[in-house]
């Protein structure tokens, strides 16, 4: 017999889109899955020893703030990781390696990506939480450099549900902005 709130239980999810390649997709969801609902992307992260993405998801933002939700699986050691992902923050792109378990907070219209993780030796969780009804993206594809803009599939990537209004024109990033090796600036988070 079903009951009354059976809508409110989502379980069997079967992505119907290409395959995933970072592993198996848990839940993507919004207000068309239930109405009311904020947009949530949960999926596993399998190991690696490569990264599974050229470049990563590129630089972008969302129209609502969003969390980066980064869940070691290990219960003896629920800080580790068991990965090293990288994201760049802000239009200067500062580098950040991730190692161990984190929440990122984007503010709304906050440049983040590329986010790729680099290497993955024990299966770990990533949730994604658009606050907002809909999942929105504006992409800045002018933050890459040349050569990451020529490996990157502009076909998948694509702006998503943004408004009228949003510009993705930043300053670009400058080279006073790197380092001598010609690399952003990295923090280390693990």
């Amino acid at each position: 017999m079903a009951g009354k709130y059976d809508k409110y239980f989502l379980k069997n999810y079967r992505w119907q889109g290409p395959p995933f390649i970072m592993g198996p997709i848990l839940q993507r969801m919004d207000s068309r899955t239930i109405e009311g609902s904020n947009f949530y992307f949960i999926h596993w992260v399998v190991p690696h020893e490569e990264p599974r993405m050229k470049i990563g998801h590129p630089p972008h933002i969302h129209s609502e703030a969003e969390l980066l939700i980064h869940l070691g699986t290990d219960p003896d050691h629920p800080d580790d990781l068991g990965a090293e992902v990288e994201i760049y923050m802000g239009p200067e792109q500062e580098r950040h390696v991730i190692t161990e378990t984190c929440i990122i907070f984007m503010p709304p219209n906050f440049i983040h990506g590329p986010w790729n993780p680099l290497h993955t030796t024990r299966p770990w969780i990533f949730i994604e939480i658009n606050q907002g009804l809909e999942h929105t993206e504006k992409f800045y594809p002018q933050l890459c450099t040349p050569e990451q803009r020529a490996q990157l599939d502009w076909g998948f990537w694509h702006d998503d549900k943004m408004g009228e209004g949003y510009s993705n024109m930043p300053a670009a990033r400058s080279d006073r902005n790197r380092e001598h090796d010609g690399q952003p600036q990295e923090k280390d988070h693990g």
